[in-house]
């Protein structure tokens, strides 16, 4: 199962690449983090916020091809990471790729989200998009170390 990490932004800080590679490089081969940086809108000439999600929206599904979507969003689902385990391990018995959608910086577009899977709340908090990348890649990682057995999670 491939996991895709599909975000809007393209020019992060180092510590934020650091930060996703360090948790990422940690998955097996089979359970691999990719990913998937996408361009956000431009923001010049006036145009209305649900355009700009609109245009982030388009970018993502093609970044999403052909997988099941999880979009990140502040009112999504809050899950433990023991809830987090078991649906990783149920989409991988499932088959298939995931796609973790992370929104600009105004969000995902409602008709994206409508069409995923699971909407999933990392925290009530709002959480700066750079930071959303490292924190997932961690609970990926962490995920995957519970399923396995791996000491990590303790």
């Amino acid at each position: 199962m491939r996991i895709r990490l599909c975000a809007v932004g393209t020019r992060m800080p180092t510590w934020v690449t650091a930060g996703y590679e360090e948790y990422a490089k940690r998955l097996p081969r089979e359970h691999r983090l990719e990913l998937h940086e996408v361009a956000a809108a431009d923001r010049r000439g006036g145009q209305a916020v649900d355009r700009w999600r609109r245009d982030e929206a388009a970018r993502l599904r093609q970044a999403a091809a052909g997988a099941r979507i999880i979009a990140l969003e502040v009112k999504g689902r809050s899950l433990t990471t023991e809830q987090l385990a078991l649906r990783f391990d149920q989409w991988r018995m499932e088959g298939g790729d995931i796609a973790l959608m992370v929104g600009g910086a105004d969000g995902i577009d409602p008709a994206l989200s409508a069409e995923a899977s699971l909407r999933w709340s990392l925290s009530p908090l709002t959480l700066p998009h750079t930071l959303v990348r490292v924190v997932l890649a961690e609970q990926v990682y962490r995920a995957w170390t519970l399923i396995s057995g791996h000491p990590y999670h303790r």
